[in-house]
């Protein structure tokens, strides 16, 4: 449909030729921008690459979020078009023509809303409809179809892997099932057969031969989480991977090429990996094409309630119980809370509240037992460091076993439950368990 009198707001320089018949007024600085947007209603704002493009970008959308915003910048290349969207930006164009068909999208999307709009099944795996979430929706429309490489970075229990999971389903790729590897949870002499496999023979164990999960995912997606981990051999083979798309088994001289789609995560700065001497740069420039940063749970507190219902559906329904609901006052309490552990400590602790109630259909606050990370001053002054000295190393390994011990015993032993009150993975906090009780030892 086309829109006649579309209303538009033009900043910056005229990057595109727009039709005589819209309404169009122009802002040559970002502060006059700003100043019509407050005084007038426009169906779209067309933005040129501005110096201060990404701080008007944002401005605008704190302004006057139900007006749409579309970056023309000819010169754009995929990271920035991503940059754009996760500022909040509607679409990004280049050419004239495409200019033309995407604004007149946005302004069509703002005006006019379809009765029954179809969900794609890959958005029904990011719950939420908060602006955070909404953004990474949007980037994952814009980058599915690329083969770019994939970089997600986030907070532990942020849902990196469902971003992952979610940009598979919505490529082309998504016909096949998507490769994950947890490079942390294998032991650092295994990684590289684990990736690229290995013959008969090759070391002590390999008693037939083995295809690694870079073959697995041939014509699929490989995800590799918590790819800082990578021992520093491991990410020279990886980057020769990444620029030819081949390799080699542990133990052959046979050059295997496959096409594969990678995506990694991370959940530590690997820039700051990189200034240590723990991470190569040139890897890091090869996986971070196209980066990713998914919102922490405080910051989209709207989605609070709709990711609790989801979690307590899913649980009900795999432990073949009726179905829970929230009271109001639990739901406050969950809303009140800072989430250190993000999204899995909600599921984490949703699931223990289910257990707790019993045959409650009602889940009430005190369901749900929700510990910081920080131990309380009271004991941690127990530990102040008297005038002849410690030894430090014991004294902090005695306040983590303290901290962890306090979790199971709240959780019941249920170390998954445990984990989600710490903000940690079941496998980090076993491998922590497993170390002191070693140091003790």
């Amino acid at each position: 449909m086309k829109l006649e009198a579309l209303q538009a707001l033009q900043v910056g320089a005229d990057c595109v030729d727009l039709p005589t018949e819209w309404l169009v007024d122009r802002a040559p600085t970002s502060a006059e921008a700003l100043d019509r947007l407050a005084h007038a209603d426009y169906d779209v704002a067309i933005v040129s690459a501005i110096p201060g493009i990404d701080d008007l970008v944002e401005s605008l959308l704190a302004l006057h979020r139900a007006v749409p915003v579309v970056v023309c910048d000819p010169h754009a290349r995929l990271a920035d078009a991503v940059r754009y969207m996760q500022l909040g930006a509607y679409d990004v164009a280049g050419s004239d023509d495409d200019a033309i068909a995407k604004i007149q999208a946005a302004a069509d999307a703002c005006r006019s809303r379809p009765a029954e709009a179809v969900i794609e099944p890959w958005r029904e795996m990011l719950v939420g409809t908060s602006p955070a979430i909404r953004r990474t929706a949007d980037v994952i429309r814009l980058v599915a179809k690329r083969h770019s490489t994939i970089l997600i970075t986030g907070e532990t229990g942020t849902g990196k892997e469902v971003v992952a999971r979610a940009l598979h389903m919505a490529s082309p790729r998504g016909q096949f099932p998507m490769i994950a590897v947890n490079v942390a949870a294998l032991p650092e002499a295994l990684l590289e057969a684990e990736l690229f496999g290995h013959v008969k023979g090759a070391f002590t164990g390999a008693s037939q031969q083995r295809i690694g999960r870079c073959e697995q995912a041939h014509r699929s997606t490989l995800f590799l989480d918590e790819i800082g981990d990578l021992p520093l051999d491991v990410q020279t083979k990886l980057l020769r991977f990444l620029q030819e798309r081949e390799f080699q088994r542990v133990g052959s001289s046979e050059t295997i090429r496959v096409d594969v789609r990678m995506i990694v995560a991370a959940n530590v700065n690997l820039l700051e990996r990189v200034r240590q001497g723990l991470f190569r740069e040139d890897l890091y420039y090869r996986l971070s094409v196209v980066p990713i940063t998914v919102p922490p749970l405080r910051e989209r507190p709207e989605d609070i309630p709709l990711l609790g219902n989801h979690f307590i559906a899913k649980i009900c329904r795999q432990e073949g119980i009726a179905q829970r609901r929230l009271a109001p006052a639990a739901l406050a309490k969950l809303r009140a809370f800072s989430w250190p552990g993000n999204v899995r400590q909600l599921e984490n602790a949703v699931e223990m509240a289910i257990a707790l109630s019993g045959e409650r259909e009602l889940l009430i606050p005190s369901d749900f037992t929700l510990a910081g990370r920080a131990l309380p001053a009271s004991n941690l002054r127990s530990f102040a460091a008297p005038g002849a000295g410690l030894n430090f190393e014991q004294t902090v390994g005695r306040i983590e076993r303290e901290i962890i011990e306090d979790a199971l015993r709240k959780a019941r032993g249920n170390k998954t439950v445990a984990a989600g009150m710490l903000g940690l993975k079941r496998t980090t906090l076993s491998a922590k368990l497993r170390s002191l009780t070693a140091a003790a030892g």
